[in-house]
């Protein structure tokens, strides 16, 4: 041990550079891709790099996604070059090739002035293809030919209007709702926090505005096309549509062209929402199509026939494509994947590292090296195992030593630096306030809960998120707090919903002790028809009532809610005599599993008979690469606490190698497991990051086996 020690000794010489983060306030515009356009060109353009286009526009791959119409949106970091100060129509002449011809005869009485008003050409354009018009004046009867140019759009600053966030919206549901990518969401509010993608009721967004004259109010969503029957104005159109008029001349230029409209002309109009459907949580759940994805693979993925996907998105008729948000409905989620409301892909993070990314870590344990006398062997060794602080501290120590080499043999490079925080506040601060943590992606660490908050609000200013070890939660408000140990709620919630499953016929019962009324009536609330054991003054078992709350012939499933070893071991061995007569079947559960269930007087063939049944943080382990890795490089077996040091460095790192943001990974990542830890983190916006996964243990022939879900 005085090796690790040590070894943890020269770790805190390494030191390494820090570099500043620079933000700046950011503007954006729109651009639609013309023919010819290229990622390069339009980057220089506005003068960016190629590369920050395609972060903004994510369902961009490369430079060969970029296709005539495409619309993008761009971050304006000046004035975009205008290399010519010429007039549209002249560059037309120099530069572009017509894309078409048109044959027109003169008529009478027609004049030059008439034609290049009629087609939107220039008399010299007309006369380039006509090249008898430089010496003849235009007569009846000649026949022409009438370039065709593409048309020019002039670039405009995107038009936005202002939405309030209605109750249980998300980003996923407004982004549906407005036809438009999370990502061109979150572009458009770049105030918009990185750490959370929580929106409050009545919180105020800019959005595009819908295009076309008089649309803004219609909560226009997609287009469709519309095929114009016999005997119908465009006054009736436009009633049926709900827009003006000029809107619909507006989307359908080709009207005022051909002198009206015309039976059988397919029209573009805005198919709009139903006013009475609200797009929130408490409908649907959420999907964004990811890239080279098609139907046939999504309807598999989603568990979902393609007629109803299309009946709740008619958007798809106009094709798929990527970051688009779906809408499901909210039943699915009980098939698949969802976190705040967002279908989850399953994600292998091994697979899907980037080594590009190289994470920044800093640990922030409690070693205690001011009290540890390296000269005197015997007490160091009592120190070290002695203090749970200690004990705690090196096995998270060790265990993430295993995972960084892991991860270095994926090829990936992680910045690390460790500090004792010598479980002292005062120590804790000074080593804030000395240490840069500009570049940190994460700190893992400390494990006092009162240091947790002082953390937190120091890494908050850097936007860096906290992983605390063994904390489950807190009762301070830390956003950026990533809670790894499962909290009593969700522990006992795990085993609640398990009984609820593969209960039939069988009879609850509840033994709970004075202190455990809360847990009691959860049960209660899960099982109203639970039945309640009478508990004696002296807090034992009421047992002659007991005894007639059971009938032969009967299963029971009985929780026991104590922490006193002596009642636990009281109420296994009742529990156990009724099962070995054969008189009642009956099995023993707990939603809060203590050292109480570990006690010597407990018997072990007891709660193995009774297939005795609880939730847990982690599970045991005995095999696996890890532990080969551990024993080979320090001789011994893992504990508990060098398993959760690898599990929960592991699971961190792979994660900021996906993508180099704790929290915007944890929005994608759904449940992830390791060698005795599993991790799936909600985020109650200002309240942190809370794990939702835990494992379920059952006693079964004198060993303690995990539950799987399938069972």
């Amino acid at each position: 041990m005085k090796k690790l020690v040590f070894k943890i000794v020269s770790l805190f010489a390494i030191v390494f550079f820090i570099s500043c983060k620079v933000s700046a306030q950011q503007k954006y515009t729109t651009h639609n891709v013309k023919k010819g356009e290229t990622l390069t060109s339009i980057a220089k353009q506005y003068r960016v790099t190629p590369y920050s286009i395609l972060q903004l526009n994510k369902e961009l791959k490369n430079s060969d996604d970029i296709k005539p119409n495409t619309v993008l949106v761009i971050q304006v970091a000046g004035k975009p070059v205008v290399e010519k100060e010429e007039p549209k129509e002249k560059v037309a002449i120099e530069q572009e090739a017509p894309i078409g011809y048109e044959r027109h005869r003169v008529k009478k009485r027609e004049t030059m002035f008439g034609l290049t008003q009629r087609y939107g050409v220039t008399e010299e354009q007309i006369k380039k293809y006509n090249t008898q018009l430089y010496s003849e004046q235009l007569k009846k009867g000649m026949v022409l030919q009438i370039p065709q140019y593409p048309e020019v759009e002039e670039e405009k600053e995107l038009e936005v209007e202002i939405y309030t966030v209605k109750a249980k919206e998300t980003r996923w549901s407004i982004a549906n709702k407005y036809g438009i990518t999370v990502d061109s969401l979150v572009a458009l509010n770049p105030e918009l926090p990185k750490n959370t993608a929580y929106l409050a009721e009545g919180q105020e967004l800019k959005l595009p505005r819908p295009k076309g004259d008089g649309l803004s109010e219609q909560e226009v969503a997609l287009f469709e096309s519309y095929t114009v029957p016999k005997s119908i104005g465009i006054f009736r159109i436009s009633q049926n549509y709900g827009i003006p008029i000029d809107s619909v001349i507006k989307l359908n230029p080709e009207i005022n062209e051909v002198g009206g409209l015309k039976e059988g002309m397919v029209l573009r109009l805005p198919k709009r929402k139903p006013a009475t459907e609200i797009v929130n949580t408490d409908n649907y759940i959420f999907y964004e199509v990811k890239p080279k994805q098609n139907i046939f693979r999504l309807t598999q993925n989603l568990q979902i026939s393609r007629d109803s996907l299309f009946a709740l998105n008619p958007e798809l008729e106009n094709g798929l494509k990527a970051g688009m948000v779906l809408k499901l409905p909210r039943i699915k989620e009980k098939e698949l994947a969802v976190k705040n409301a967002l279908v989850l892909d399953n994600i292998n993070l091994i697979d899907s590292i980037n080594v590009e990314n190289r994470p920044s870590l800093l640990f922030m344990l409690p070693f205690r090296l001011d009290r540890v006398d390296f000269n005197d062997k015997k007490k160091t060794a009592s120190q070290v195992t002695g203090r749970r602080d200690m004990s705690a501290a090196l096995g998270l120590y060790t265990g993430a030593m295993i995972a960084l080499d892991s991860v270095k043999k994926m090829g990936l490079s992680v910045n690390v630096k460790i500090l004792d925080t010598e479980l002292s506040f005062e120590k804790t601060k000074s080593l804030l306030q000395r240490e840069s943590l500009m570049n940190v992606d994460a700190i893992l660490g400390p494990i006092s809960s009162n240091l947790i908050g002082e953390v937190a609000v120091q890494a908050n200013n850097y936007n860096v998120p906290v992983i605390a070890p063994y904390a489950s939660e807190s009762q301070l408000s830390l956003n950026n707090v990533f809670f790894s140990m499962p909290n009593d709620k969700t522990l006992r919630t795990s085993v609640l919903d398990y009984v609820a499953r593969k209960r039939s016929k069988e009879k609850i019962l509840v033994i709970a002790d004075d202190k455990h009324h809360a847990v009691k009536d959860s049960i209660i609330a899960k099982f109203p028809t639970a039945r309640v054991a009478k508990m004696s003054k002296d807090g034992s078992l009421h047992l002659e009532d007991f005894l007639l709350m059971l009938s032969e012939n009967q299963e029971y499933w009985v929780f026991v809610e104590t922490k006193r070893p002596n009642l636990v071991a009281s109420i296994s061995s009742i529990l156990n005599a009724a099962n070995s007569e054969k008189e009642y079947t009956v099995r023993m559960f707990t939603t809060n599993y203590s050292s109480a269930f570990e006690g010597d007087e407990v018997s072990l063939p007891h709660l193995s008979n009774l297939k005795f049944t609880y939730p847990s943080a982690y599970k045991e382990t005995n095999a696996g690469s890890f532990i080969a890795a551990y024993q080979e490089k320090y001789g011994n077996e893992p504990d508990r606490y060098a398993t959760r040091g690898f599990d929960l460095t592991l699971d961190v790192l792979l994660k900021l190698a996906y993508q180099k943001n704790l929290e915007a990974t944890s929005q994608l990542i759904g449940l992830t497991e390791y060698s005795g830890n599993k991790f799936n983190y909600y985020n109650e916006w200002t309240k942190g990051y809370f794990n939702t996964a835990s494992y379920l243990m059952q006693y079964n022939e004198l060993q303690v086996k995990q539950i799987k879900e399938e069972e």
